[in-house]
Parts: structure tokens; C-alpha cells; sequence
């Protein structure tokens, strides 16, 4: 691997995955990628969650290369474009109406961290009010107001004078919170004495991806809804990672029946792990001043040309019958693998395709990653202390890859089982 030290000469100390996963890599298709060895990988990763389509999906790769040959354009701001009009009128009907939703759709800018910051930032211009709500576990993104509503530590280190403006409250089971917990505060937010400065908006995963799987219940999150309408304030659903499908349906709120007053999309909003976000935003809330929030690459033209192929899939029965069919196949295997291996793993995690399962200690978790890397297979670890391993399968995998993978994760779990038992100390 001579090429480990041009990136450690040349690129920045905070890079992360190639340090656990250090090939070459130089082509994918599919659930596959390939290094420059000519070897093969299964990938459970998906972009952490930007690639539910697979890579170079052969519908979406061709609506890229057709818009390229039509010398469409590329960067165009807030301009009206053929691309942006395709895709907002596609949205629309295959998603926002079918559901019964009338968002206006804001494009934030490259990253889910640009929605976070607008949703935010617009939320505190509707309400007249600064402080935010967010939850143990949570994860928006590393600038600086996402961050501020981020809970993990190593990422807020030396920042703590920089983050204010959040109330956090337990997520939904967070050491047996639930419902109580939000009836508390709303009594808190609302009683003068109570010490909460008037709140402008909730922001939640439904599923905290990066917190360790979470799941919030749908009462919960009913509740949730409930009281943000009683304080006053504004609901915001960061559906990151959560949405495009990847539990279920193309939210993830979707079976609780709630309406948020804004949504947060990115990752696979484009289909193809191109840069793109998305801010779903209430009619009655878009108090926007035209240019109050902007950015160069809101206009990513390339990423509408492959995010309206991307929404086509969601026209075939077969593709969204599909997705259930893998949950419940990944379901069914880590029930299994929870029964098999008692002392290495206390529980399995998730929702639908965003699943994984919680190990006795994180020095488990991540022999497991080696072990499962050593199959060539690709995936990581969430959680607090990385103790959750996460399987973020594309939503349309083949199924015979997908049982190939999940056969290789169980042979790295069961090796790791085996040395466990031969050094119980492991996970002391």
C-alpha cells in the first residue's frame, strides 16, 4: 500500500474511515467496490447512508452522463434550471402529494449540516426566540449551530463556550425516558419559575443514526409533536439519514403520522452520493427575506439531474415491495445472531435497513469491524462509545449479496465469540 503515505503527507489529521479501511479504492457498482488490488468488498457502509441506491446505479449513472453530453449546466445558484424544475415537479408528485404533504423545498447547499443550519436559523427568525431543543445521542453535523445541538463529546471538545442556545432532553428510552420526560418539560417550558427560556424549535432523529440506532417509539414521537405545538415552538425532523427510504418509507416519519414543521434531507436525496440537501419548510412558516440565506452550491444542477432518476425508482412496485423484504431478512438474522451469541452482543438495534446490533463492549465492536474487514466487508460502528455495529446496506442489494454479507459478519462475530471465550478478560 505505497500510497498511505502521499495521503499522510498530504492530507489533514482528522481523517477518519481510511485509517480503519486504508485500500485504494478505485471503481464500485452495485453493493460492491473494488481497491487497486482487484479485490472485492461488500459494502454494508453505503456512504453512511448516501448511497441507498447502491453505487452507479445504471438509471441514475445515465441520467448524470446524458445531462453531462447535453452540456447542461452545472452550478446555477437559485437560477430556474430544467434540472431543478424536473426535480421539484417529481418530488412533488412522487413523494410530497402521495403522502399528502405541501412543504415548500429550500436547497441549503453540499451537506445535511446546510439544512440543519437553515432549519435553525429560519426557525429562530419565525419565532422570535433563540433556544433550541435537541436530544441525548443526537448527531446534525459539525458546523458550528449543528453542532451546538450535537451530543457527542469528542466532537464538541474545546467548543463547549461556542454551543449554546440548547436545551437536551433524554431521546425516547434514553435510561428509561420516555413520554413522562416530555410532559415534564413542556411543565417546565410553560411555568414562569420553570427556568426554560422560550423555545423556537425541537429537532430530532427518529432515529439517531449516529447515536447508536435509537429508535423513538411512535407514541413518542406523537407526543413529541404534541408538545412543541403546546410550548409554541417549531418541529424539526433531521431525516439525514433516516429518510430516503431507509427505514421504511421515504421518511421515517411516516408511520407515526406527524406533521414536522420542517424536514432536514441529504445524503441519498441525490441518488448517487452526489452533494445535495434539502430543507422541507411548512408554507406557514417560510418567512424568508429573498437572499437571507444562501449559499454558492445550492444550485447543484449535476445532483437534480440524478435525484429526479433517484425518484423514479420509488414509481416501481417491485423496488419499494423489495426494501421490506430486506428489513425483514436483516430482522430475522440478528434476532438469530442475538440467540447465538448471548455474551457478545446485548441487543439488536435499529429500524428496517438501518440496523446493526449492540456488542457487551466496544473493544468487540471493533474486533468484529477487523474481523469483517478481513472478509472483505465494509461497514462501521456507532453508538456512544462505538459499540454498535451498524449495517447500512444499499435498499436494493441483491439478495444473495446480502445473505453473503450477512454470512461474513456472522463468521467475524462468531470469530470474535470464540477468542472471547478462549481471553474472558476482553470485554472486562
Amino acid at each position: 500500500m505505497n500510497h498511505l503515505a502521499d495521503f499522510a503527507d498530504s492530507e489533514s489529521e482528522v481523517r477518519y474511515y481510511c485509517r480503519q479501511i486504508p485500500n485504494l479504492f478505485v471503481t464500485a457498482k452495485g453493493s460492491l467496490v473494488c481497491d487497486t488490488e482487484g479485490t472485492e468488498f461488500i459494502d454494508f457502509l453505503a456512504g453512511c447512508g448516501s448511497l441507498n441506491y447502491g453505487h452507479n446505479h445504471p438509471k441514475i449513472k445515465s441520467a448524470l452522463l446524458d445531462y453531462l453530453r447535453a452540456d447542461g449546466i452545472g452550478c446555477a445558484l437559485d437560477l430556474h434550471t430544467g434540472a431543478k424544475l424536473a426535480f421539484i415537479r417529481a418530488f412533488r408528485d412522487v413523494v410530497l402529494s402521495p403522502a399528502g404533504m405541501n412543504y415548500r423545498m429550500q436547497f441549503t447547499g453540499p451537506t445535511g449540516a446546510n439544512a440543519v443550519e437553515a432549519a435553525l436559523k429560519l426557525a429562530r427568525k419565525h419565532t422570535g426566540r433563540t433556544n433550541i431543543v435537541a436530544f441525548t445521542n443526537a448527531f446534525h453535523g459539525m458546523s458550528l449551530g449543528a453542532l451546538s445541538a450535537t451530543g457527542l463529546s469528542r466532537a464538541r471538545e474545546g467548543l463547549q463556550g461556542c454551543l449554546d442556545g440548547v436545551v437536551r432532553l433524554p431521546f425516547d428510552g434514553y435510561h428509561g425516558a420516555g413520554q413522562t420526560d416530555l410532559e415534564r418539560f413542556a411543565a417546565m417550558a410553560e411555568d414562569p419559575s420553570g427556568g426554560i427560556d422560550p423555545v423556537a424549535a425541537i429537532i430530532v432523529e427518529t432515529v439517531q443514526g449516529e447515536g447508536g440506532l435509537n429508535v423513538a417509539s411512535r407514541d413518542w414521537l406523537r407526543r413529541l409533536r404534541d408538545v412543541a405545538t403546546r410550548i409554541g415552538s417549531l418541529l424539526i425532523v433531521d431525516d439525514i439519514q433516516a429518510g430516503c427510504g431507509r427505514t421504511g418509507r421515504f421518511f421515517s416519519f411516516e408511520d407515526a403520522a406527524i406533521a414536522p414543521d420542517m424536514v432536514c434531507l441529504a445524503k441519498s436525496i441525490s441518488g448517487g452520493g452526489l452533494p445535495m440537501s434539502l430543507l422541507l419548510i411548512d408554507s406557514s412558516i417560510d418567512t424568508w427575506r429573498p437572499g437571507e440565506h444562501n449559499g454558492t452550491f445550492r444550485g447543484n444542477n449535476l445532483a437534480f439531474a440524478t435525484a429526479g432518476a433517484a425518484l423514479d425508482l420509488w414509481l416501481d412496485s417491485d423496488f419499494v415491495a423489495g426494501i421490506a423484504v430486506r428489513s425483514a431478512m436483516l430482522d430475522r438474522w440478528l434476532t438469530d445472531l442475538c440467540v447465538r451469541y448471548p455474551r457478545t452482543i446485548t441487543r439488536k438495534k435499529g429500524l428496517g435497513m438501518m440496523a446493526g446490533f449492540e456488542c457487551s463492549a466496544p473493544e468487540l465492536a471493533r474486533a468484529i469491524l477487523q474481523e469483517a474487514f478481513k472478509r472483505r466487508l465494509l461497514l462501521e460502528a456507532c453508538g456512544p462509545r462505538d459499540e454498535v455495529v451498524k449495517i447500512l446496506a444499499p435498499l436494493n442489494i441483491e439478495l444473495s449479496l446480502f445473505r453473503e454479507g450477512l454470512a461474513r459478519l456472522a463468521a467475524a462475530v462468531d470469530a470474535v465469540a470464540l477468542e472471547r471465550a478462549n481471553q474472558p478478560d476482553l470485554a472486562a
